[in-house]
């Protein structure tokens, strides 16, 4: 080989590395562009309210006969440092559909969540919301004749496209999320909605669920037998609606079967799989969480020890079972089904969820149902 020749092969590659390098570097900047999109439309802005000026609640207050939780107390100064590349702290809105269509156009809550994520315990604690309790609904009372109340889970449904009351991109989980904000205080970053058949289909892509029943009144909650059940989408979906034994037992049960979904993503076969679950999904999941995000979310997942994560709900005596008279949509003369609870009182719960402070680590509030994931 000639030395000219040898001088045009080195320059070649130099050209070359230069041009895979240029073409590696944007393909770089293309994936962390697409990892940093939101997968749907961001939540509304909105203001979080914290509690009235005139609502300054102590350890022991009595209202009626509520006793309500302790005022926050701010806890030390957390020094760790976020794993996971995740932020301190992060909401979630979730929420489970009631339709079984593919598209998210109609439907109402069914299921609704607000879940803490911290990522520097780290520890995953999931409140529950009744979807029977009246509320104020924000942007509807224009379209609906001045009404402009209603019952929690239907914030979702007047949002939903399909229903013309409401023209922001975020739609059904938008409007929720405004809904408890104003009502409750909640504070909500993100949101994930999932409807009835993509649940089913979620839990049939992992090859199912387990759940063992231990106690008769645990039998007799979920339907199901004594000792360990496999169950498919289908039979997990059935449990988790079952309310034969009131809206707060059907509660637990949606905890029991989200716990098991957790440990079967989390087993070794089904782990590996999860970045082709989420890609399978996508497009019928509506969630404004980006990729990268739900990359943070899942490498969480595989550090948390079960007893931090934690399912809770108000205490049941917060709630008083009543109608609503006149049925403002449905014409009943019976008026319609709803839960009567003081929101001062609730948004001092969320306030201290929201703080990190509620519940407590240890807790003597029998009234406050928890579910810790084994």
């Amino acid at each position: 080989m000639t030395q000219k020749q040898k001088t045009i092969i080195s320059i070649l590659s130099i050209i070359a590395c230069a041009l895979l390098a240029s073409v590696g570097g944007y393909a770089y900047k293309t994936y962390e562009v697409f990892a940093q999109q939101p997968l749907g439309p961001l939540l509304p802005v909105y203001t979080p309210i914290g509690l009235p000026p005139t609502w300054t609640p102590t350890a022991g207050t009595q209202l009626g006969a509520v006793t309500l939780v302790p005022t926050i107390q701010i806890p030390p100064t957390n020094t760790l440092e976020p794993i996971c590349y995740g932020p301190d702290v992060m909401y979630i809105l979730a929420v489970g559909a009631d339709s079984r269509q593919d598209a998210y156009v109609f439907g109402l809550a069914d299921a609704i969540r607000i879940v803490r994520v911290e990522f520097k315990t780290p520890k995953v604690t999931v409140l529950e919301f009744q979807r029977d309790l009246w509320v104020e609904i924000p942007y509807i009372a224009d379209d609906l004749n001045g009404i402009d109340h209603g019952k929690l889970n239907q914030a979702y449904m007047f949002g939903q496209p399909g229903y013309g009351y409401w023209d922001d991109p975020s739609a059904g989980p938008g409007l929720l999320a405004l809904t408890l904000n104003q009502n409750f205080g909640v504070r909500s970053d993100h949101y994930i909605s999932v409807n009835m058949r993509t649940f089913e289909n979620i839990v049939n892509a992992v090859g199912g669920i387990d759940i063992n029943v231990t106690d008769e009144k645990e039998a007799l909650n979920t339907g199901l037998p004594l000792g360990n059940s496999h169950l498919d989408g289908a039979g997990a979906l059935k449990v988790a609606r079952n309310r034969e034994e009131g809206v707060f037992e059907r509660a637990n049960n949606q905890n029991r079967v989200l716990c098991a979904l957790r440990k079967k993503l989390l087993s070794p076969n089904v782990a590996t799989q999860i970045p082709d679950l989420i890609a399978s999904f996508k497009d019928n999941i509506r969630t404004d969480l980006t990729p990268d995000q739900i990359t943070q979310l899942a490498c969480l997942g595989t550090k948390l020890k079960p007893e931090n994560i934690v399912f809770t709900s108000f205490p049941e005596k917060l709630f008083t079972p009543s109608r609503h008279i006149p049925d403002l949509y449905n014409n009943n003369p019976n008026g319609t089904f709803i839960w009567d609870a003081n929101s001062d009182i609730l948004r001092d719960y969320v306030a201290q969820f929201q703080a990190g402070t509620w519940p407590p680590v240890t807790t003597d509030e029998k009234n406050t149902e928890e579910v810790v994931c084994e």
